[in-house]
C-alpha cells in the first residue's frame, strides 16, 4: 500500500543534511564566543544519529522501490514536518529559554519562509540562533521550488498539472532528470543568493547582516537580524536592492536557464510573469500616489516605502521599513488583500499564486460569454494553449478550500480571545505564509510572542498548510487516502 521504508529512509538523508547544515551555527558561535554553540553542537549529533539510524535501517537492494501518488501526498508533508521539528531542537534547547511551543513554532515559520516570528528582541540574540532561522527559511524556499517543479504537478494539486505540460519545454528538454533540475534551482538559487548578499554589502549592510538578509530575501521568508526589519538600517539604498531581489525571487526559477541561454525576450513572454509585474506596478503607484496625496509621506518617502512595502507583502517576504498601520486606510485594506496574491508558480513565494487568479479570470469571463450567447463555443486558454477541464476544476476547487481555510482559521483564532483584526490578519498571514499581520499586536512594529498558546498551533498547522498547497496536507485527513 505505502513504501515506508523508501519515505523513512529518504527522511533520512534530510536529517542527515540538516545536521551538517546545523554545524554552520556551531562555528559563527565560536568565532562569537557564544555558549549556544554547544546547543546546535548536541542537536547536530542528535539529528545525524537519527538520519544515519533511518538510513541505514531502511537500505533496500530492491528494484521496486518506487513512489506511488500517495507516497509523495505523505513524502512532501512528513519532509516538511520532520526539518521543523528537528530544526526546532536548537531553540528549544538552547540557552535562551525558547518553550517547545514557541521552538516549534519558530522553526516552521523559518521552513515555511512565512517569517512569523516570537522573538522580541532579535539583537540580543546570539548570531548562530539569527543565522539558523535564516538557514532554516533559505532550506525552505529551495525545498518549495524543486516541490513545484518535481512533484506538485505530477500530484495535480491546486492546477499545478498544468506546468507539467508546459515543463517540456523547460524541464523535460533541457534538464531530463528531477535531480538534475535540481541541481539547477540550486545552481541559480546559489547565484541569486550570493548576488543579493554583495548588493547587500556594497550598500552598507554588514557581512553577518548581508549574508543573512539576502537567504531571507531570496527565499521570500522576511526574517531579520533586526527587530525593526530592513528599516532598521534606514538606507533607501538597501531598501532597493531589496525590493530587486524580492521580485526576482518571485519569479519561475527555470525561466532563468532561458536568460541564460540568451532567450531574455522569454521572461516576458511569459502571462504570468506580465500579469506578476503589472500587479505590483498598480499596486505600488496606488499606495505611494495616496500617500503624497494625503501628505502622509513627501514624494521620495512615499516612493521608497509605498514601493518596497508592496512588494514586501505581495511577494510574501514580510519585511517592513514603516508601520503602514499608520498611513491609512486604503494601504491597509490593499496590503491586506495583496497578501493573498502572491507571486509566480515555480518560485519561492506563498499565496494563491498569479496563476489561478489569470486562470479563473479567463474562466469566468468565458462563462459571461456563454451566458450572452449560449449556442456559442467559448475554449479557456492560458499562455495560448488550451485549458484542459481538468486544470479549471482543480484551481476552482483550490480557490474554494483557500477561503474555506482562512474563514475556518479566523474563527478559530477569535476562540483564542484574539481581537477581530488579529484574528483575521493572522490566518491570512498564516495561511498565505507572508509574516507580520495587521494591528498593534502582530503588526510590523510587533510579533507574536504574546498570543495564546492555543493560538501559536493553530499558526503552526495554518503555515504548513499554506505553504504545501493546501490539499498536499488535508488530503491526508482523508479516510479514503489510507486505505488500500
Amino acid at each position: 500500500m505505502f513504501n515506508f521504508k523508501l519515505i523513512l529512509n529518504v527522511l533520512g538523508v534530510l536529517l542527515i543534511a540538516l545536521s551538517a547544515l546545523m554545524l554552520l551555527p556551531v562555528f559563527v558561535d565560536l568565532i562569537n564566543s557564544n555558549q549556544t554553540w554547544l546547543s546546535f553542537f548536541i542537536a547536530s549529533m542528535f539529528c545525524l544519529g537519527f538520519g544515519i539510524s533511518l538510513f541505514l535501517s531502511t537500505r533496500s537492494g530492491d528494484d521496486d522501490d518506487k513512489f506511488s501518488i500517495k507516497d509523495a501526498f505523505l513524502l512532501t508533508t512528513s519532509s516538511w514536518l520532520t526539518i521543523a521539528l528537528f530544526g526546532a531542537i536548537p531553540f528549544y534547547i538552547s540557552e535562551i529559554g525558547f518553550s517547545l511551543t514557541d521552538a516549534i513554532f519558530e522553526s516552521m515559520s523559518g521552513v515555511t519562509t512565512t517569517g512569523s516570528t516570537i522573538i522580541t528582541e532579535l539583537e540580543s540574540m546570539p548570531e548562530g540562533i539569527l543565522i539558523w532561522r535564516s538557514i532554516l527559511q533559505w532550506l525552505g524556499g529551495i525545498g518549495i521550488i524543486v516541490m513545484a517543479i518535481s512533484i506538485l504537478p505530477v500530484l495535480q494539486v491546486g492546477g499545478m498539472q498544468i506546468f507539467r505540460t508546459e515543463s517540456s519545454d523547460t524541464s523535460d528538454k533541457i534538464l531530463p532528470r528531477t535531480t538534475q533540475v535540481a541541481s539547477a534551482v540550486l545552481t541559480i538559487y546559489l547565484a541569486l543568493t550570493s548576488t543579493c548578499a554583495i548588493a547587500y554589502w556594497m550598500f552598507g549592510m554588514s557581512v553577518f547582516d548581508a549574508i543573512n538578509h539576502s537567504m531571507t530575501t531570496i527565499a521570500t521568508g522576511g526574517f531579520s537580524t533586526k527587530s525593526g526589519s530592513i528599516g532598521a538600517f534606514n538606507s533607501s539604498g538597501i531598501d532597493y536592492v531589496a525590493c530587486l531581489f524580492m521580485l526576482l525571487a518571485s519569479l519561475p526559477i527555470l525561466i532563468y536557464l532561458q536568460v541564460y541561454r540568451g532567450k531574455f525576450l522569454d521572461l516576458f513572454k511569459d502571462k504570468q510573469v506580465t500579469t506578476f509585474l503589472l500587479i505590483i506596478l498598480v499596486s505600488s503607484f496606488s499606495v505611494i500616489f495616496y500617500l503624497w496625496l494625503y501628505d502622509i509621506k513627501t514624494a521620495s518617502t512615499a516612493i521608497q516605502h509605498g514601493l518596497f512595502n508592496v512588494i514586501s507583502i505581495i511577494t510574501g517576504t514580510g519585511y517592513s521599513t514603516d508601520n503602514y498601520n499608520l498611513w491609512g486606510a486604503f494601504p491597509i485594506y490593499l496590503l491586506f488583500f495583496g497578501m493573498f496574491v502572491g507571486g509566480c508558480a515555480g518560485s519561492t513565494t506563498c499565496g494563491i499564486k498569479v496563476f489561478r487568479f489569470q486562470i479563473l479570470f479567463e474562466t469566468t469571463r468565458n462563462q459571461i460569454k456563454k451566458v450572452l450567447h449560449p449556442h456559442g463555443v467559448f475554449i479557456s486558454h492560458y499562455n495560448n494553449k488550451k485549458l484542459s477541464d481538468d486544470v479549471v476544476t482543480s484551481v476552482m476547487s483550490f480557490f474554494f478550500v483557500f477561503i474555506l481555510s482562512f474563514i475556518v482559521i479566523t474563527l478559530l483564532l477569535s476562540t483564542t480571545q484574539l481581537d477581530f483584526v488579529t484574528s483575521l490578519s493572522a490566518a491570512a498571514t498564516s495561511l498565505a505564509n507572508v509574516g507580520p499581520g495587521l494591528g498593534s499586536t502582530i503588526g510590523p512594529e510587533g510579533n507574536f510572542y504574546g498570543i495564546p498558546l492555543e493560538a501559536k498551533w493553530i499558526l503552526i498547522l495554518a503555515m504548513l498548510i499554506g505553504r504545501l498547497e493546501l490539499f498536499t496536507v488535508l488530503v491526508l485527513i482523508m479516510p479514503q487516502f489510507w486505505k488500500k
